[in-house]
């Protein structure tokens, strides 16, 4: 050995550069999948001294930068030739080009421009080829194959031919429209919402063959447009026979001996408090004063995994849903409605299955202590959001004692919450007065009172509490002293460039969002929130200061949750439209049982999933919103309205109506007393030559122009500024 040591010193003592770069071109052209450092480098070639490991490092980066190479991870680099093929899938942008993230998480992402696209979408996996990096430019490719499509149904209307039909649909899902065949129509009319889906794509510069798989209905009729919305984010607007039938195989009767096992509360006074129209519900309170003078409260949330097992057909159908989906007319459920209705919804004068949290708690509501476990109960009551309000004001009622006991204790949390940082986001919500063909007849802003409140703290409280019991170890630790895996709903800090720029715009308003002095940046958030209320810029700067935020997701890594103040939280109270408090109540059980901690990898992937559908559906909801707004406004086609700039845009600015909450856009190409430009930096349109601004919050008069119901899309006419 110490003589094969010492040949290699010695015959590295002459090398000179260009030769010890021809030897590291070797070793990566030799083992094109290996990934090496500098120091596995200079091993391999028997370099010992610093300079020589230098010059490893120097080839390196300047093979890096010829593209000969690329950077897996800092400081570890992999074969990256010109011609070299790569798989990864397609994240397209607004411009129509796309970015293919490698499928094996190595190295950089690679732009794809549109022409280089060929016929891939958004989603699909790809192969491509990688093109040589140019000096100073980022690695680009192009598209070979496309490897497996992320969708293969679009939704579209019909435009009808002699000889054949086109599906012509939303350019930015697909691209192309699609051409089908009369014989593929499957009864479709002109004009009509249908579903296509492709049967042939191989040249990218024609359209997709494709045969119609769903006739959806006539343009307008509230029906077919829900259900275009559902299938344009790709989710289901109906439930398969065979998830019906399964459940319908689920025996409702609770057995004597289930009961035996649980904690029994069918003598302790319970109810529901949730939306007038509320069909699933999903947590009841239960409240007592016990013996020594403190208050036993009660969260307790339906049993749905009691019902729902691992890897069943329904469990399998509720995990790709991952969440009902709540849109303006209707709720699609996660859940078939023999469940989330019927047997786990916490329906009154039942008895049902629970997975309870029960607090004890003092008349401060500070917390004595806190019991984790499964319960049967039977509900008095079920109360509308607006009776228990009524009880609250007028303190007179059913239960009007236990009400007003959780009301006064809810108070006291949510004080001690916000004096911790928690941030009061309290978004003006936008609501509709629909008939029974789902046309809206009015407008109206649901807000949010002391019965919302009641109801919410005591959630809160029950999700903080189970992620502490598992985050600080309060069960049995797992391998190592580490929490074990477990599913947190988890917010990050908000980004600091965002938050200045944020708080620059809102001193245009006079408003200051940066902290003073020791106060926090939530406090100086909540600071400016309760100072813009029932102020007509409220709902500009409150949306602004929702996407200053980090966006919530679900994450077995747990970084806390900024917005709620809170270090350990979770979402286990609302099983039967979420399928992570499925997946909590799971780990939860399992733990408290002795269980052995979940597979960390496994949870991460589900808490993905899962984080991604919740953003699908709420997309689908803005849009389901969207549509009825335009319905809506179809009525006042003519009419003048003021509003506020509410978004600004290379291509003009959206103004939000005061009066509705309606928004619609100002097209940049109806602004004719000048040319304008973007201005990205400023939130505003600027006259190149007279410099007039039309800027994020400015107070405007505008005529509905147009709405269309098939962009779904509101046309606004500037009239005048409004000087305020």
């Amino acid at each position: 050995m110490s003589g094969k040591k010492n040949k290699s010193k010695k015959r590295s003592r002459g090398l000179k550069k260009h030769e010890i770069a021809g030897l590291v071109q070797g070793v990566f052209s030799n083992n094109p999948k290996r990934t090496y450092n500098y120091k596995q480098i200079s091993d391999l070639l028997g370099l010992r001294k610093n300079a020589l490991k230098q010059t490893v490092v120097e080839i390196l980066y300047e093979f890096l930068e010829s593209g000969f190479l690329t950077e897996v991870s800092r400081g570890k680099f992999k074969l990256l030739s010109r011609g070299a093929y790569m798989e990864g899938t397609v994240d397209a942008t607004s411009s129509g080009a796309a970015y293919i993230v490698p499928s094996d998480g190595n190295g950089d992402d690679i732009f794809v421009s549109q022409q280089n696209l060929k016929n891939a979408l958004n989603g699909d996996l790809v192969k491509i080829l990688i093109f040589a990096k140019k000096r100073g430019r980022s690695l680009e490719g192009e598209v070979i194959e496309v490897l497996e499509r992320k969708r293969e149904t679009f939704v579209g209307r019909i435009e009808m031919s002699k000889n054949f039909a086109f599906l012509v649909t939303d350019k930015k899902v697909m691209f192309r429209d699609m051409f089908i065949p009369l014989e593929k129509l499957n009864g479709a009319k002109n004009g009509q919402l249908a579903i296509g889906k492709i049967t042939d794509w191989h040249d990218y510069t024609k359209n997709p063959f494709a045969e119609i798989v769903d006739v959806l209905g006539d343009v307008g009729e509230n029906n077919a447009e829900i259900h275009a919305i559902l299938a344009e984010f790709d989710l289901p607007y109906e439930y398969p026979h065979h998830v019906i039938e399964a459940a319908e195989e689920i025996p409702e009767k609770i057995s004597a001996e289930e009961i035996k096992k649980r904690r029994d509360f069918r003598a302790v006074t319970t109810f529901t408090i949730d939306p007038k129209d509320a069909k699933d519900f999903d947590d009841a309170l239960s409240i007592q004063k016990l013996d020594n003078g403190n208050w036993e409260v009660g969260v307790h949330i339906a049993d749905v995994t009691h019902y729902v097992t691992p890897k069943s057909i329904i469990d399998k159908e509720g995990f790709d849903r991952a969440t009902s989906v709540y849109l303006v007319d209707r709720v699609v459920p996660m859940l078939p409605e023999r469940l989330s209705n019927g047997i786990c919804s916490l329906r009154p004068n039942e008895e049902k299955l629970c997975f309870s949290v029960v607090f004890e708690l003092d008349d401060e509501a500070n917390l004595i202590d806190t019991w984790y476990g499964k319960t049967v109960i039977y509900s008095d009551r079920r109360f509308t959001y607006e009776e228990a309000q009524e009880i609250i004001e007028t303190e007179n009622g059913d239960f009007k004692e236990e009400v007003l006991a959780l009301d006064r204790l809810a108070k006291k949390l949510r004080k001690n919450r916000f004096d911790h940082g928690a941030i009061s986001f309290e978004r003006i919500e936008v609501k509709f007065d629909i008939d029974e063909k789902g046309k809206p007849l009015s407008v109206f802003f649901k807000e949010s009172k002391d019965a919302n409140k009641l109801i919410e703290e005591f959630m809160l409280l029950a999700n903080k509490r189970v992620a502490e019991f598992i985050g600080k170890k309060e069960v049995t630790q797992g391998k190592g002293g580490k929490p074990k895996t477990f599913v947190y709903r988890v917010h990050d800090n908000p980004d600091p460039e965002k938050f200045e720029n944020f708080a620059k715009f809102v001193r245009r308003f006079g408003y200051e969002a940066m902290p003073v002095g020791e106060e926090k940046i939530s406090s100086s958030i909540n600071r400016l929130l309760k100072q813009v209320e029932g102020k007509k810029e409220q709902n500009i700067i409150e949306t602004l200061a929702i996407r200053t935020m980090a966006k919530a997701s679900y994450s077995s890594n747990n970084v806390g949750h900024y917005g709620l103040a809170f270090k350990h939280y979770t979402h286990f109270t609302s099983p039967i439209r979420r399928y992570p408090d499925m997946m909590v109540h799971r780990l939860l059980e399992s733990y408290l049982d002795g269980g052995r901690s979940a597979n960390a990898t496994k949870i991460e992937e589900d808490c993905k999933h899962c984080s991604k559908m919740e953003l699908v559906a709420s997309e689908a909801e803005r849009a389901s919103i969207k549509f009825k707004q335009v319905e809506f406004m179809k009525e006042h086609v003519g009419k003048e309205f003021t509003g506020v700039i509410s978004g600004v845009t290379e291509w003009g600015f959206y103004v939000e109506l005061d009066e509705n909450k309606c928004e619609g856009m100002v097209s940049i190409r109806n602004l004719d007393d000048d040319f304008y430009r973007f201005d990205e930096d400023n939130y505003c349109i600027i006259g190149r030559k007279f410099k007039k601004k039309y800027q994020l919050g400015d107070a405007v008069k505008v005529i509905v122009a147009k709405a269309n119901l098939i962009k779904k899309q509101l046309d606004f006419e500037l009239i005048d500024d409004m000087k305020v």
